[in-house]
């Protein structure tokens, strides 16, 4: 765990790290290893996280996040459990690390006239296609 705390600045008590039993095929060794790493980053227990930041991360969590603001992390693609555990950290910090990267705020614009101009032109072609397919009645 100390790798992490050094690597992205996370506290060691807010992560809690467990081996639960996957699930899937495996045969009867499935029901008695458990090789699936649970991991739960807890954001109460982190304050030096940035708010922004922070409400980033609850945003990409989505449904991994908790109601008491734990993010739970579960892997269980590989055999081992240390693969596994190394998986989830992976994770947990590749969601970190994108919760960092400050959005780019989008400036309104007004259209030029050349692209209202092309616009109104598409709608009048569009128009004389739809008035060609009438049938005209003159009796």
């Amino acid at each position: 765990m100390m790798a992490l705390e050094n690597e992205l600045g996370i506290p060691e008590e807010a992560i809690d790290l467990r081996f639960i039993r996957s699930g899937g095929p495996g045969g009867q060794n499935v029901n008695k290893v458990a090789t699936a790493a649970q991991l739960r980053c807890d954001l109460k227990l982190w304050p030096a996280l940035p708010e922004r930041v922070r409400a980033r991360l609850r945003t990409l969590a989505g449904r991994r996040l908790t109601s008491d603001d734990v993010i739970v992390i579960s892997a269980q693609r590989f055999r081992t459990q240390e693969h596994n555990k190394r998986d989830a950290l992976e994770r947990l910090g590749e969601m970190i690390t994108q919760a960092r990267i400050e959005p780019r705020v989008r400036k309104a614009t007004k259209p030029t006239r050349a692209s209202k101009e092309r616009r109104l032109e598409g709608k009048q072609k569009r128009s004389d296609v739809k008035k060609g397919r009438k049938v005209s009645q003159d009796w």
